[in-house]
C-alpha cells in the first residue's frame, strides 16, 4: 500500500515537473482583463457563450505549440526570428501595435488588482494597493533567478482553481450547461458579436506568442541535436502546452459559467470590470464566493503582469540585439530589465492618471485584433519554412487548424473595427 502511494506521489511529482512555460502561458491568459471579458459574456448572454471554450482549445494549442516549436528549433525568440528572416518594417509594425497594447493591458490589470483588493480591505485606497503590488512585482521579477521565478509562477497558476468552485455556491442547471457547452448558439446581434470578438481576442492574445517562444529558449538554451529534440524536448513541450491550454480554457469556462448562472440568472446583465463582477457576486452567491473570486484576481495578477512586461522586454531586446532573459541577472541584461521596469511603471502611471480601464481594454482589443491575424500568418509562414524549421515544419492538421485560427481572428478583427466605426 505504501509502495503504491509513493509511486502515485512520484508520478504526480514528475507530471508537475514537466509543466512549465505552457502552464504559465495558459494561466496568464486568464488575467484580470480576461476575467472581466469572460464575466461580461456570462452576465450579458448567460450560458450561450460556453461553447467558445471548447472551440478555443484546439486553436490555442496549435498557435502556442507553433510558437514553442519555433523557440526550441531556432533557439531564438519570435521577434528575433522575424528580425532575421523578414523585412525590418514588418518587425517595426508589429512593435508599433503590440507594445502599446501590452502596456495598456498592464494598466488595466494593475487597476483591476488594486480595485479588487480594495473590496476586501476598504480602508486602503485602490491606488495604494496598485503601487505596493507593482513595487513588489518588480522587486521579485528582477531579484529572483528564472528557476525560482518560474517555480513561483507555476504555483500562482493554482490560484485560478478557485474559479472551479464558485459556480457550485448556487445550484446550476446541468442540462442547460451541457447543451450550451457542446451546441453552439450564435446571433448576429451587435452586442453578442462584440462579446464573442472580445472573448476570442482575449483568449488568443499576441503577447502570449512572444512570451511562449522566448520561454522555450530560456528553458532549453543549449543547441539541441535531433535525437534529444525528438525523444525528449518536443514531447515534453507538447504535453506542457496541451495541459496549459486546457487549464486556461477550463478557467475561462468556469468564469463564464459563474457569471451565467449567478449574475445573468439574477438580472445582472452589465459587467464592465472585475470589481463589478466581484461586487455583483457578493449578495447573490455569498461571502465565500465573493472572496474566492477576488483572491483569484489578485493572485493571477502577480503572474500575468510579469508575463505582459516580460513580453515587451523580449520584443525590444531581440529587436535591439541586447542580452536578454530572466535567467540573467540585472547587470547581465540591463536593457532587458529596464524595459520590463519601464513598461510596468508606465502601466501604473496610466492607472494612477485615472484612465478608464474599460476604454483601455477597448483600445487593447483593437490593437490585439489588428496584430493577431498578422502574427498568426507569420507563425504559419515560419513553421512551413524548412530554412528556419528544418525537418520540424507543420503537419497538415496543424496547418488546417492554424488557418482556421487565422480566418477566425481576421474575421473578429474586421467585425470589431466595423462595429466601432459604425
Amino acid at each position: 500500500m505504501a509502495h503504491s502511494k509513493n509511486k502515485q506521489k512520484n508520478r504526480l511529482h514528475q507530471f508537475w515537473r514537466r509543466l512549465g512555460p505552457g502552464l504559465i502561458t495558459g494561466a496568464s491568459d486568464d488575467d484580470p482583463s480576461g476575467i472581466a471579458t469572460y464575466s461580461q459574456a456570462g452576465a450579458r448572454f448567460g450560458l450561450t457563450t460556453l461553447w467558445v471554450a471548447v472551440v478555443s482549445y484546439p486553436l490555442m494549442y496549435v498557435i502556442q505549440e507553433m510558437c514553442a516549436r519555433i523557440g526550441i528549433v531556432s533557439n531564438r525568440g519570435l521577434a528575433g526570428v522575424v528580425k532575421d528572416h523578414y523585412p525590418r518594417w514588418v518587425l517595426y509594425v508589429l512593435i508599433a501595435f503590440s507594445c502599446p497594447a501590452i502596456v495598456l493591458n498592464i494598466a488595466a490589470d494593475i487597476a483591476g488588482m488594486g480595485a479588487v483588493a480594495n473590496l476586501i480591505f476598504p480602508a486602503v485606497p485602490p491606488p495604494v494597493f496598485s503601487i505596493v503590488f507593482t513595487a513588489s512585482l518588480l522587486f521579485f521579477t528582477v531579484k529572483l533567478s528564472y528557476r525560482k521565478l518560474a517555480s513561483i509562477m507555476k504555483f500562482l497558476c493554482l490560484v485560478l482553481l478557485v474559479y472551479l468552485a464558485v459556480p457550485f455556491f448556487t445550484r446550476p442547471d446541468l442540462g442547460q450547461i451541457i447543451t450550451n457547452t457542446f451546441i453552439p448558439r450564435t446571433s448576429l446581434d451587435k452586442d453578442y458579436m462584440m462579446v464573442l470578438v472580445g472573448v476570442l481576442g482575449t483568449t488568443i492574445s499576441p503577447y502570449l506568442f512572444f512570451w511562449q517562444t522566448s520561454m522555450e529558449v530560456e528553458m532549453f538554451p543549449e543547441k539541441k541535436n535531433h535525437i534529444v529534440l525528438d525523444k525528449y524536448i518536443l514531447p515534453v513541450m507538447k504535453s506542457d502546452i496541451r495541459y496549459g491550454m486546457f487549464f486556461s480554457v477550463l478557467v475561462m469556462y468556469f468564469i463564464t459559467l459563474t457569471a451565467g448562472t449567478v449574475l445573468h440568472e439574477n438580472g445582472v446583465l452589465q459587467i464592465n470590470t472585475v470589481e463589478d463582477a466581484a461586487k455583483a457576486l457578493r449578495p447573490l452567491a455569498g461571502e465565500m464566493a465573493y472572496v474566492l473570486f477576488a483572491v483569484g484576481v489578485i493572485g493571477i495578477s502577480f503572474l500575468a503582469i510579469p508575463v505582459l512586461a516580460g513580453s515587451v522586454s523580449y520584443i525590444i531586446a531581440e529587436t535591439m540585439g541586447w542580452k536578454e532573459g530572466l535567467n540573467k541577472k540585472f547587470h547581465e541584461a540591463r536593457g532587458f530589465y529596464i524595459v520590463m521596469i519601464v513598461s510596468t511603471l508606465v502601466g501604473l502611471v496610466i492607472q494612477l492618471a485615472g484612465v478608464d480601464p474599460v476604454k483601455a481594454l477597448l483600445f487593447t482589443a483593437v490593437l490585439y485584433g489588428i496584430t493577431a491575424p498578422v502574427l498568426i500568418g507569420i507563425l504559419l509562414h515560419i513553421c512551413n519554412s524548412r530554412k528556419i524549421m528544418e525537418e520540424y515544419t507543420n503537419k497538415p492538421l496543424v496547418n488546417i487548424l492554424g488557418f482556421v485560427a487565422l480566418l477566425l481572428m481576421g474575421l473578429s478583427a474586421g467585425l470589431l473595427i466595423w462595429f466601432l466605426v459604425r
